[in-house]
């Protein structure tokens, strides 16, 4: 008899390895996560600590308060939004209801690896459209479109690129691809890009039956460990992933927590002003130490180490994690010469370039 496996799509999955720091009780400076410096909104941790007393109970099934929030908050319609255990779930159940063996769904190039790992546990194929200079190509997805596409994900802004594309190119997008097909628009990073010609895909959503937009209160909102996304879309898209996620997937304190950090806008503009303080300081001093950094609307940078046969990324990283700072590798995009490094605090973000210095002189 045949020992038990998996499909064989699964077996191409890499589990999710974060960097780690040793428990030698040091305290480390975390660059390698996007966190939300600040922490989360005094208002999130109320709400959060009045919870406790109710752990005992199910959340609401139907997370109604909390996509009434949402829909108060954004001016959208609170039946077209479904709520998830992170945005990472959500894009998990959206590939398990529309793709599998046979089907196709089409990414970018330096897209969010999650959509990778959610389309091989389907046992759908990951077809993959090439990148201009760490920028979505609209063109070059549309040409690998087929009769088979079934989703085609779209993260933009982008992680780990840190890049976007503007409306009008997303418009282009769903446009061009095949009728049958459900654009995902992952907008994780939409509260930290206030570009005029951006927009996260809201408008999208409203005027057509096959676009799913994807939120998350990890980033902004920094709720990252409580895990709570959120998606707005068509009533078909909606009703397909209700049937599908578990039926309290959300927590109770996930979902009290969340409500209350949309209300708490004096958080989310200081949250805001620091990274748009740090971001270009951040930029700018890894330039003037030797490392190439791309154009970022997030709240980190991807940046380039110089090509040097005594150096290499790894050394970079080990000399780092010698002095108590982590940064994020990002081999796995094919990107084994660059770091992506999250904007952290005014202390954080001075002791890093410090340390930089003293290894790229």
């Amino acid at each position: 008899m045949d020992l038990l496996s998996p499909r064989p799509s699964v077996g191409q999955i890499k589990p999710y390895r974060p960097a780690r720091p040793p428990r030698d009780g040091r305290r480390w400076i975390d660059l390698s996560l996007t966190h939300n410096p600040l922490g989360p909104s005094p208002l999130a941790l109320d709400a959060y600590c009045e919870a406790a007393a109710r752990i005992h109970c199910y959340p609401d099934w139907d997370q109604d308060p909390l996509r009434q929030a949402i829909a108060r908050r954004h001016s959208i319609d609170a039946d077209h939004i479904v709520c998830t255990a992170g945005s990472e779930e959500l894009i998990h159940l959206v590939a398990q209801a529309f793709a599998g063996p046979g089907d196709e769904v089409l990414c970018h190039e330096r897209g969010y690896r999650g959509f990778i790992k959610a389309i091989r546990a389907t046992g759908a194929t990951a077809v993959i459209a090439a990148e201009r200079d760490m920028v979505v190509d609209v063109e070059a997805m549309i040409d690998r479109a087929t009769e088979r596409t079934r989703i085609c994900f779209l993260a933009n802004p982008n992680n780990p690129t840190g890049t976007y594309i503007p409306a009008e190119a997303v418009q282009r997008l769903r446009a061009g691809l095949p009728p049958h097909t459900l654009l995902v628009l992952d907008s994780a990073y939409a509260d930290y890009c206030r570009m005029p010609d951006y927009s996260d895909g809201t408008e999208i959503v409203e005027n057509s039956d096959n676009v799913l937009l994807i939120r998350t209160f990890s980033k902004m909102h920094g709720l990252a460990g409580l895990r709570v996304g959120w998606g707005y879309g068509p009533t078909t898209v909606i009703e397909a992933v209700n049937a599908i996620r578990g039926a309290f997937n959300v927590s109770l304190p996930a979902q009290l927590t969340a409500a209350a950090a949309l209300s708490d806008a004096e958080h989310e503009e200081a949250t805001f002003a620091h990274n748009a303080q740090w971001l270009p300081w951040l930029s700018r001093e890894l330039e003037r130490v030797g490392l190439r950094v791309y154009p970022s609307v997030c709240n980190f940078v991807l940046a380039r180490v110089p090509t040097d046969p005594s150096l290499g990324t790894q050394a970079v990283i080990d000399h780092l994690a010698r002095r108590g700072i982590l940064v994020k590798p990002v081999t796995d995009y094919g990107l084994s010469d660059c770091l992506r490094i999250t904007v952290g605090r005014e202390e954080e973000n001075k002791a890093l370039v410090a340390a930089l210095a003293e290894i790229l002189g």
